[in-house]
């Protein structure tokens, strides 16, 4: 028997990302294999938002998020895993376009 699809609602502040960089090995600028093994020091990565909350303000389904993957909690969903985090541990939306921001574009 195959479970019925479900429909999940994030509760209060919490976010649902999907990791985009994976947590395999990934490849430098310069084109070097760094094995999924290797450490580096507190990382953050990019992600894409799959569930907000209520109280969620700043983000919304399908933006891309910067944040530090080692400090989540994992979930796995019909085979897919998923992060999830408190709006606040979020370190950075990439927009296509902001009214006030750095002016650095991904």
């Amino acid at each position: 028997m195959q479970d019925p699809k479900l429909e999940i609602q994030m509760l209060h502040d919490r976010v649902m990302v999907r990791d985009a960089e994976g947590t395999g090995e990934r490849r430098s600028t310069a084109g070097i294999v760094i094995p999924a093994t290797a450490t580096v020091a507190r990382r953050l990565v990019w992600g894409e938002v799959f569930g907000v909350g209520h109280h969620v303000r700043t983000v919304k389904v399908g933006d891309r998020v910067l944040f530090a993957r080692d400090e989540q909690f994992e979930v796995e969903v019909q085979g897919v895993t998923y992060l999830v985090m408190r709006e606040r541990e979020l370190h950075a939306v990439a927009a296509e376009r902001t009214e006030h921001g750095t002016g650095l574009y991904l």
